[in-house]
């Protein structure tokens, strides 16, 4: 006799601890009586008839997220991989359709992202398919969500998370990208080589024109010393071609100087002896006194010619206009008396 009553106890307290269960946060419960539907429990300590009553399935109310990847070709006919994300839950007041209207809810999910994404994708080139992921990721939320609110569940949004395009398109965009970089780099190095090259011209420019009026000037001064040497000369009794010709042996032997300074000028004057100095400076004083007699020789004939020119008739008043002219060239100061 104690013995089934300790047995009908334990059962007792057994039947009793079971009809209690609890309900997690953000999840739903079942519950079926006899194999029939019989009532949605939410969060917290929840009562059922132990053996009658059963908890079917638990639903979860967080929001879940599927990753779906799709393999389909663009306008362009080229193949591309995209990752759609689609982030869902069970609408609270629809756990009985979430639960008993759709079997499997990820499968459901990805068939419709599958039909969406390769009906949207094929409209598009693949460079359109970057710049407009947003609107594909519009158009499997707003086909979803006309779905899947039947069967109980919200699709929150959808995000087109990834494009992959084939291994060699992906080159051969690259190679497109960095050959048009190439150019954009060549242009500017173009650019700068030219501007360097401007500014080095405009620089040489600008030196060549220094130099040059560097070099006058110090021609204009190396004349002028001439003048004042030729004139010191004069006045110690050296006329003007021996003076003329004094300076020019006395560059010459100041050039010899200048390069014998420099130890590694290979530079040789032939003939270069005291002999062919004297040679030089006696071949200059003659030429000079040379050409003073061809000179007067020329004037002479001129003055000749003039009278002959007279006498026959021929004379014009352009040749006593020349005669007057060589006369007043020797002797500026008889201008006057031959007016």
């Amino acid at each position: 006799m104690d013995v089934f009553l300790i047995i009908f106890l334990v059962l007792g307290l057994f039947l009793f601890l079971s009809s209690f269960f609890t309900v997690k946060q953000q999840t739903a419960v079942i519950i079926e009586r006899f194999g029939k539907f019989l009532s949605v429990r939410n969060s917290g300590l929840q009562l059922k008839i132990p053996v009658i009553d059963r908890i079917a399935g638990r639903v979860n109310l967080k929001i879940q997220q599927l990753d779906v990847i799709i393999e389909t070709k663009t306008k362009d006919n080229v193949f591309v991989k995209l990752k759609v994300s689609v982030q869902f839950k069970v609408i609270q007041d629809k756990v009985y359709e979430a639960f008993y209207k759709l079997e499997y809810p990820h499968d459901q999910i990805t068939a419709y992202v599958f039909d969406v994404v390769r009906a949207e994708v094929p409209k598009l080139k693949l460079d359109d398919v970057f710049e407009r992921k947003d609107d594909i990721a519009i158009a499997v939320k707003r086909e979803l969500n006309e779905a899947m609110t039947t069967y109980g569940y919200d699709i929150i949004n959808t995000l087109v998370t990834d494009i992959d395009p084939d291994i060699q398109v992906k080159n051969a965009m690259n190679r497109i990208n960095a050959a048009d970089r190439e150019k954009t780099a060549a242009e500017f190095e173009a650019e700068s080589s030219r501007i360097r090259i401007v500014a080095k011209a405009k620089a040489e420019a600008e030196s060549k024109r220094l130099q040059g009026q560097g070099i006058a000037d110090q021609r204009r001064e190396i004349a002028r010393g001439l003048v004042e040497s030729v004139e010191v000369l004069n006045e110690v009794g050296i006329n003007s071609q021996e003076a003329s010709a004094l300076i020019v042996v006395t560059q010459h032997y100041d050039t010899l100087q200048a390069i014998g300074a420099d130890t590694n000028s290979n530079l040789i004057l032939l003939p270069n002896s005291p002999q062919a100095g004297s040679d030089m400076l006696n071949n200059m004083v003659a030429s000079f006194s040379a050409s003073n007699q061809i000179g007067e020789a020329m004037k002479k004939g001129g003055k000749i010619g003039l009278q002959k020119k007279k006498n026959t008739g021929d004379f014009k008043p352009s040749d006593d206009y020349q005669n007057l002219k060589d006369k007043t060239d020797s002797n500026p100061d008889d201008y006057d008396s031959t007016i």
